[in-house]
């Protein structure tokens, strides 16, 4: 007689597959915000359908800026008095860095940055992670105003000099900071204050190996927005003199010069965007 034994099948091993990580894990998006009443929070509810991680720097506004911003789940720091738009994106980077961001997405609070093209700055960064992305705006001409335009352009022949490379948008505002480069911007090397502050951090950036990269985003101007803080001849003349000192330190920089000379590539964001994970 023989007793037929059953087999009991091993079950399969069923490995545990990883969700793999979202585009926007280890991202902030932060903006300075001073008397932005009327842009604030329609700006930062469009921030918080990108990334849950918000932060509005509100630099000593007078206005109904902070009470515009009741209700939505964004974190809000605030300054007494106004302190410029350096103290904000320095409030701003500490505490991305005390959260241990990967990195900060900074845009102004005016409304001319729209926070959907935000996708397209960190597509270029988790493409060229050890770069600070620039939100470029001069090549769409026909929407920027001219006398700004000239001015940044102006701008641009000069800083890229000191940095040693061509940078194609560097009064833009709309940018992408890794953990490094906030580290560098919060360091006493650079002490520029308002739009300076921006500036200087490009030239001490690329000292530190962190070059720049450009993607274009369209240029936005809404009707509703306050006017423009930045003013074309004194802010620049005043980039110029930082700019001036830095040269003269690195003995007027001739490699960097002809560096600065070569195009500026501005890359173009697929239409259908997927952003790689980092």
């Amino acid at each position: 007689m023989y007793v037929t034994r059953r087999e009991h099948a091993t079950p399969p091993v069923r490995a545990e597959v990883s969700k793999p990580p979202e585009p926007w894990d280890g991202v902030w998006i932060a903006i300075p915000a001073f008397n932005e009443e009327r842009t604030i929070r329609a700006l930062a509810q469009a921030a918080l359908t990108q990334c849950p991680r918000v932060i509005i720097v509100d630099d000593g506004s007078s206005d109904a800026t902070a009470t515009q911003l009741h209700g939505l789940p964004v974190t809000v720091l605030r300054h007494a008095t106004n302190q410029g738009k350096a103290a904000s994106l320095c409030t701003a980077f500490a505490e991305g860095l005390r959260r241990k961001a990967k990195c900060v997405v900074t845009l102004d609070g005016d409304g001319q940055h729209d926070p959907s093209d935000a996708a397209r700055l960190l597509w270029a960064w988790r493409s060229h992670p050890d770069r600070l992305v620039i939100g470029s705006r001069l090549h769409d001409k026909s929407q920027f105003p001219i006398a700004r335009y000239r001015a940044n352009r102006f701008a641009c022949f000069w800083i890229s000099w000191a940095a040693g490379h061509a940078i194609a948008d560097s009064q833009s505002g709309f940018r992408v900071y890794s953990a490094a480069a906030m580290a560098v911007a919060l360091s006493d090397r650079v002490r520029g204050s308002r739009f300076t502050f921006e500036s200087e951090i490009l030239i001490e950036a690329a000292d530190h190996g962190i070059l720049t990269t450009a993607v274009a985003i369209p240029g936005h101007y809404p009707d509703n927005a306050r006017r423009s803080h930045f003013r074309p001849v004194v802010d620049i003349a005043k980039i110029v003199i930082m700019v001036a000192g830095r040269l003269l330190r690195k003995g007027m920089h001739p490699l960097g010069l002809w560096r600065s000379l070569q195009h500026s590539e501005v890359l173009s964001a697929p239409t259908e965007l997927v952003v790689p994970d980092a």
